[in-house]
Parts: structure tokens; C-alpha cells; sequence
């Protein structure tokens, strides 16, 4: 059974996967409005104190502990997994900081195949399977956290802060095309650009330090920041998110528009996020793949 097919007047028991941001926060806080029990793994480094006073059970844990996190959920008689929020790739796989999240046996055989010899593949989308296939082999579904707060997802259009000018507009039908095809070599999914060039692309350090970056090799200002889904999204995880924060890095590192996904990118915080956009004078608009495609037949 689907999450969009449980009643919300049954209680049921959902395990969440929380990694940083306010996205598993509003997850969780949806589960609860519709009467689910929320046990929660939060990782270490990275979730929100706040989900401590909004789950029903909570473990802080390192993300390497995935047989503990089996037998957590398990314990709390969780058949559905959804995973929201972040996690930084550089702390947890090429930094001194993964000793937070020494890996227990359960991790060393999922992982091994994947980080040992000759052919390794560290890759979002091979990871994240890998993770996926031992919950499903452990008798627990792995759900996009979007069916459980669709809300969440943006509707295509203009969103906020000015009107996009036709310049904003070229800029963005030139940075869909590169994000797209970055996105659909698992490297990153945005891209900044200005008057048609590419400023910087988001590998592992994160769109932020994408955004920073780009500050520091176009002082001018006046770029854009392109967003969205890899070509075969998989919503149960790493769904492209902006919220409140990256309108203000934007900002103060000279951006003044953001393009993303429509249906396929989360703002958290919406009304926070887009009277923030209108104050500081940063577009956010949302686009359609099928509107790009056709707009580039027409050109």
C-alpha cells in the first residue's frame, strides 16, 4: 500500500530518515497532522533538534549504523521508510569527521561492493539505491517523503520578487539544458549563469557553495541560479530543495533570480521563502520540462 493510499485516521507508523535542513521537520510535523506515529533516525552533524519534540521516537545516530536503524525501525513495527534532508557526501565519505558515523557490519556489506576495488562507484543514485534495496530486502518500503507532504512541491510560474526579464529568461533556457545534463551524470543539479555563459555547476560541495563560489568569480552580480531534477528523478530521494536560506546566499552573493523545477522541487518554508525573495529583490520562478522543450523547438 502506497503512503497516498493510508487513511489518515489510521494511525500508522512511518520511519523517518532525517538528514539537515527544515525539510524533516515539515515531514514529520505532516505525518503527525494526519495521525501517523513518526520514529525517527536522525543523523548526526546534520538533522534538526526540532524533530526531538515532534516525533514519536527519536535515535540520534551516525548514518553509518544502518543495521541499528533496521532494527530501530523494526522494534517500532515500521513497514515504510521516507528519507528527507541533506547529507553532505564530502563530511561523510572524504573527511576526518565520518568517525561520527562509523560504519557498523550491516553498512561495510552494503557499501563495500560499492567504495572497494578497482571498480568503485561513490555516486548519489548508487548509493542511495543500495540503501533503498537492503530496506526492501528487510521487509520495509522506501516512500518519497513528497507523498506524504505534496505540498510542499511547487506549482509552475512566477513565485516570487520581480517580474524575470527576457535576459533572466535566455539565461535559464541555456542553464536547464547544462543542469539537465549534469544532473542526468549524478555530478549536481544547478548551475549558475549570466548574459549565456556558465558561471560555476554544483558537484559535491552543495549548491550554497555553488552559490559562494560564483560570488567570488562574478563580483558584477546579476546571475541566475538554475535548479532542478535529474532526468530520471527518483522522488524518494535527493529531490532538489530551496528555502528561506538559499534566497539569502543568492542575495548576498550578487544572484538575482532563481529558476527551478516545477512538481519537482520542494520550498520549504514557503511564505518565509517568497517574502524574503520579494524583499531582496530575487526572482523565483518555476518552469515545466515541457514548457523548455517546446520554447526550444519554437527558438
Amino acid at each position: 500500500m502506497s503512503p497516498s493510499e493510508i487513511a489518515p485516521t489510521v494511525p500508522t507508523s512511518i520511519g523517518l530518515i532525517a538528514g539537515w535542513g527544515r525539510f524533516p521537520v515539515l515531514v514529520a510535523q505532516a505525518l503527525k497532522r494526519h495521525g501517523h506515529r513518526v520514529h525517527c533516525i536522525a543523523i548526526n552533524g546534520h538533522a534538526s533538534g526540532e524533530l526531538e519534540s515532534v516525533c514519536d521516537h527519536l535515535r540520534w545516530s551516525g548514518v553509518g549504523r544502518m543495521g541499528g536503524h533496521v532494527r530501530f525501525f523494526r522494534r517500532h513495527g515500521v513497514t515504510d521508510v521516507t528519507m528527507a534532508g541533506k547529507l553532505f557526501k564530502s563530511d561523510l565519505l572524504y573527511s576526518r569527521s565520518i568517525w561520527r558515523h562509523l560504519p557498523d557490519l550491516t553498512c561495510l556489506s552494503v557499501f563495500a561492493p560499492l567504495l572497494i576495488g578497482r571498480h568503485r562507484d561513490a555516486r548519489d543514485d548508487s548509493l542511495l539505491t543500495a540503501v533503498t534495496n537492503l530496506y526492501l530486502r528487510s521487509g520495509i518500503a522506501v516512500s518519497a517523503a513528497t507523498d506524504f507532504a505534496p505540498e510542499l512541491l511547487v506549482n509552475e510560474g512566477h513565485l516570487a520578487g520581480p517580474a524575470p526579464k527576457p535576459a533572466h529568461q535566455r539565461d535559464v533556457h541555456i542553464g536547464w539544458q547544462v543542469a539537465k545534463q549534469m544532473g542526468g551524470l549524478d555530478i549536481g543539479q544547478s548551475v549558475t549563469i549570466k548574459d549565456g555563459t556558465v558561471i560555476a555547476v554544483e558537484a559535491i560541495e552543495g549548491t550554497d557553495a555553488c552559490v559562494a563560489r560564483t560570488g567570488e568569480l562574478c563580483p558584477r552580480g546579476g546571475w541566475t541560479l538554475v535548479k532542478v531534477a535529474k532526468p530520471e528523478q527518483d522522488m524518494r530521494f535527493d529531490v532538489p530543495t530551496i528555502g528561506p536560506r538559499t534566497v539569502a546566499t543568492v542575495h548576498a552573493a550578487g544572484g538575482k533570480a532563481i529558476a527551478i523545477e516545477a512538481d519537482k522541487t520542494i520550498v520549504v518554508d514557503q511564505a518565509e521563502t517568497y517574502a524574503g525573495a520579494a524583499k531582496l529583490g530575487v526572482t523565483i520562478v518555476a518552469y515545466r520540462e515541457s514548457s523548455m522543450i517546446r520554447n526550444r523547438q519554437a527558438a
